[in-house]
């Protein structure tokens, strides 16, 4: 797996669109959030269809063209620098044939920032544009606008990444040893999700695999890694990092699920590594040559996220 292309990083005063690729927006939230990326200098837009509510299906934001038009619009736009997505929930994945790629592609790289459902476009960002994107907190999010730590851990990132190249996690060897590889992941559900997609990577070899998920049920996270097993996906896969698992059970019980799943894969693997739906979430860059080292629960970049 080789490093994917490093977009510029943010200076004051940069154009960033927020957009809304998956569920609803609540709007104070995105006030909130506009109002912290004022502070970092800053000058952001709202996509027109952000605040939208899907007619039928109220766990969407609008209609699929409408979300996947004020992507495309925003990513297409010069003017803009960063893109950055409101939140989550559910609808990424609806949205991702839509996309002219080839448009995308023509219109240059540019920061990329979300998680969780924006696992199926970081894939996608992988796949079709051959770009480093930024697993991190979302505009709208409760972590964006009321944690320190995860409010400076991704300015750091935008604003002057190499002061960020090594990432102290705070995690701990669920298998110890050192591995190096090109950063990937995402939630859990949706890499299984994605599998025979055509926008997802074909598999996690050469990688350091980032995992994390929320609100499922262990057997359910098992089920997951079982079919990413089954399937090959994890074929090769250098190391593994675990972030947060919200809502997803005892901890007690999901850490011996883990280790019966990805001990055997024969990688060190990190857990409770910082990132992800936990307060205070670190950003963990895609598509990055880095270093992994158990035992001390640090990546350590080659390169910085941006340039």
């Amino acid at each position: 797996m080789k490093p994917l292309l490093r977009p510029p990083r943010l200076a004051p005063g940069a154009r960033v669109a927020v957009v809304a690729p998956s569920g609803p927006v609540p709007e104070e939230r995105l006030a909130a959030g506009l109002d912290v990326l004022r502070g970092w200098d800053l000058d952001p837009v709202v996509a027109p269809h952000v605040l939208d509510r899907h007619r039928t299906f109220g766990y969407l934001a609008g209609g699929d063209a409408d979300r996947a038009a004020d992507l495309q619009a925003a990513w297409c736009d010069p003017s803009v620098d960063a893109v950055l997505c409101a939140r989550g929930g559910y609808g990424a994945q609806r949205i991702a044939d839509l996309l002219d790629w080839a448009a995308m592609r023509a219109a240059g790289p540019k920061v990329f920032v979300g998680f969780s459902d924006i696992t199926a476009l970081h894939q996608a960002f992988a796949t079709r544009l051959g770009l480093v994107t930024l697993h991190g907190p979302m505009a709208a999010g409760l972590d964006f606008v009321k944690n320190a730590r995860a409010q400076e851990h991704l300015r750091a990132t935008l604003f002057a990444p190499e002061t960020v190249r090594t990432i102290a996690s705070g995690g701990t060897p669920l298998v110890p040893g050192r591995a190096r590889g090109v950063t990937l992941g995402g939630c859990l559900s949706l890499l299984a999700a994605d599998l025979g997609t055509p926008h997802a990577r074909p598999g996690a070899r050469g990688g350091l695999l980032c995992l994390e998920d929320v609100g499922e049920e262990t057997y359910r996270l098992d089920r997951c890694l079982t079919q990413l097993l089954r399937s090959g996906w994890l074929d090769g896969v250098r190391g593994v990092l675990l972030g947060s698992w919200e809502n997803c059970g005892p901890y007690d019980r999901i850490r011996p699920m883990l280790l019966d799943r990805l001990g055997g894969l024969g990688v060190p693997v990190v857990e409770e590594a910082g990132f992800g739906h936990c307060a205070g979430a670190l950003t963990i860059p895609f598509g990055v040559a880095a270093g992994l080292d158990a035992d001390t629960g640090t990546l350590t970049l080659d390169e910085p996220a941006l340039r």
